[in-house]
């Protein structure tokens, strides 16, 4: 077996292991962070479980750290006082981005790791099946459920050579994105493998893992090896090491080549992570701002790397460089060895240990500039502003865009690989464990947490009018944003929802109530980016019925089953074109439909006067699900029974 597939069928609890069936799989941790956590953690008390039944999971604060009112300090509060009572470590404020510190402190070989957050894949760097979804995937595996998914197929990443100074492992996952697109990964674990593994640490593979999300892939992973044992030996944690790797003469149902000694310096140009060119085609373009950090490139090596280049220099007079140094961790550890102060000393200004802009939460850049960033997305309006001219480029050449005022070739300023260091500072009082008396916790919850929204039982017939028709490959931040206005309101759903389709039609929300639902006409990849859940709950507390898309991305097609929006996949993509704004849609016996367990359903325009045929092919778990009115129903009754 490849070693995917070695995982998985570790973990099988249930399944055939043929791409497209559905699997069950055991999972050993689950990590959360407070945009998506609070919720999942609603959820889980909805459940009813009174202990958490992982091997181990971690409540994070990452994302909604400023504190502009009481809401997402209440939202903190809330989230510690859940940990210590059902079982899990909670990762204060500062202690750093989520991936960065599971990555650090608690991320095994050859477990099963399920997130609220779609880079949870980011482990996979250290040989773990790390898998992002939905927050309610996330309750019910703490809950100690088994994660349901497709299995997917492995597509084999062959790496051979080494990469050339100024040249990053940021352009190893550039080159497959540019090969693949922003959908190329949807249904594939990508597994890399070859003699050129073995030039890699794990820092560097965690920035290739993590920016896998873009693809839409399942996960992505490395063998572990002896860079990974190097790596745990460093953080403490040798004990940890487990050798992984594909069998001798293992298969892969795909497969690629990378040569790394022949890869440049490449760059993602606004607005998606595939729209990848190499840097020398556009050289010279003036840059108002520079960030660096994100839980793609904020590890010791990624802020040694700038910190390198920028000592002794001064960042260009244009330019407004920020930094965020992805942990508690790293951060004493360039404050310790210098590099800190040559930072501030070249000009750069210091973030707290967070995700910080990437999630749109401050330095938004100014109107209409151009900011380079090492983050992992640059759709419209995800640095808070839809307007901003957002490229993502490896650390070394946002050092060279901040010197240079300009977009520029990191190899002229490149210098020697920052490996590992000799040992990395230990430091895990930023963790607080689980009270060793719960009953003994009252959980505090502020004014701005709201009770659960739920829908009944799917209807016997579904009708309304196209309240929206978009293009392809709209993101989740297109469906609700984020930002500092709207992450403060993840605990309150009524409130959030105001700002649904915000950027995309700023009348949307008026029109849907006044309607009362109705329906959301999409094209390829909908819903890509964030496994924000909220993106199809809003939706549910609306009335919206379906989504009828050409394609779509793999978390948020199972989070619109999770809550009863039926995601349809149009049968003949050119059928896109027959609907029009407000078309009445009206799909009759729906619900008879799905207990006979058809899989294409028509769906009728009476403003056409046609029918369009549409595809939902479920298995029998998908489809007790959509029938009860989503997962939590479903599974209340499966927990009380």
């Amino acid at each position: 077996m490849n070693l995917t597939s070695q995982l998985i069928h570790a973990h099988l609890v249930s399944g055939d292991m043929t791409p497209g069936s559905e699997i069950s799989l055991r999972i050993d941790q689950t990590l959360s962070q407070d945009a998506t956590g609070t919720l999942s953690y609603l959820q889980f008390e909805a459940i009813g479980v009174p202990r958490v039944q992982t091997q181990l999971s971690v409540s994070y604060v990452d994302h909604n750290m400023l504190q502009g009112d009481f809401r997402n300090a209440d939202d903190h509060v809330y989230l510690q006082d859940v940990a210590a009572k059902y079982g899990l470590h909670y990762s204060r404020p500062g202690n750093g981005i989520c991936h960065q510190v599971h990555l650090e402190r608690y991320a095994v070989p050859g477990t099963t790791l399920l997130g609220t957050d779609s880079h949870t894949p980011t482990c996979g760097g250290m040989g773990v099946l790390a898998i992002g979804a939905g927050g309610l995937d996330v309750a019910l595996a703490m809950a100690g459920s088994a994660y349901n998914m497709r299995m997917p197929k492995v597509l084999g990443v062959e790496l051979h050579g080494r990469l050339q100074r100024g040249v990053t492992a940021k352009d190893v996952i550039f080159e497959v994105l540019r090969r693949l697109t922003v959908k190329g990964g949807v249904g594939r674990v990508l597994e890399y493998y070859g003699p050129g593994v073995s030039h890699l640490d794990v820092p560097e593979r965690a920035t290739i893992t993590n920016m896998g999300a873009e693809l839409g892939a399942t996960t992505s992973i490395f063998p572990s090896d002896e860079r990974t044992a190097a790596y745990l030996e460093r953080q403490q944690r040798l004990d940890a090491f487990t050798p992984l790797a594909a069998a001798d003469g293992a298969t892969y149902d795909e497969h690629m080549r990378i040569d790394l000694d022949t890869l440049e310096p490449l760059i993602a140009q606004p607005s998606s992570p595939d729209n990848i060119c190499p840097i020398s085609e556009v050289l010279g373009i003036p840059v108002n701002q520079v960030a660096v950090g994100s839980c793609t490139n904020s590890s010791y090596s990624d802020l040694m790397t700038i910190a390198e280049i920028l000592k002794g220099r001064t960042v260009h007079q244009r330019v407004n460089l920020v930094v965020s140094p992805g942990s508690r961790q790293v951060l004493q550890m360039v404050a310790r060895n210098g590099a800190l102060a040559d930072l501030i000393a070249a000009g750069a200004r210091i973030l707290e240990s967070a995700c910080g802009p990437c999630a749109g939460m401050g330095q938004v850049p100014s109107f209409d500039a151009v900011s380079v960033r090492s983050f992992n997305r640059n759709f419209p309006g995800r640095s808070g502003d839809p307007n901003n001219r957002v490229y993502l480029a490896s650390p070394a050449a946002c050092a060279a865009a901040a010197l240079a005022g300009e977009i520029a070739d990191p190899r002229l300023v490149a210098v020697e690989p920052v490996g590992l260091p000799d040992a990395y500072v230990i430091d895990d009082t930023g963790v607080l464990p689980p009270a060793e008396d719960p009953a003994q916790i009252e959980i505090r919850r502020g004014p701005n947490i709201k009770p659960l929204p739920s829908r009944g039982d799917l209807e016997e017939t579904l009708a309304g009018e196209v309240l929206l028709k978009l293009d392809d490959n709209i993101s989740t931040d297109h469906i609700l944003p984020a930002g500092p206005t709207v992450l403060p309101l993840r605990s309150n759903v009524p409130a959030i929802a105001e700002y649904l389709f915000r950027y995309v039609d700023p009348t949307f929300v008026e029109r849907v109530k006044a309607a009362g639902g109705g329906f959301v006409v999409g094209g390829h990849n909908y819903g890509q980016g964030s496994s924000r859940e909220h993106a199809a709950l809003c939706p549910m507390f609306f009335g919206v019925k379906a989504i009828i898309a050409k394609s779509f991305a793999r978390i948020h097609h199972a989070n619109l089953m999770n809550y009863a929006v039926l995601p349809l996949t149009l049968v003949d993509e050119d059928d896109y074109d027959r609907f029009g704004p407000k078309d009445h849609l009206e799909i009759p016996d729906v619900r008879q439909r799905l207990l006979d367990g058809a899989e294409h359903i028509p769906v009728h325009n009476r403003t056409q006067q046609c029918v369009i045929e549409t595809y939902l092919p479920l298995t029998d778990r998908e489809r007790q699900i959509v029938l009860a009115g989503g997962l939590l129903r479903f599974a209340g009754k499966e927990f009380t029974t």
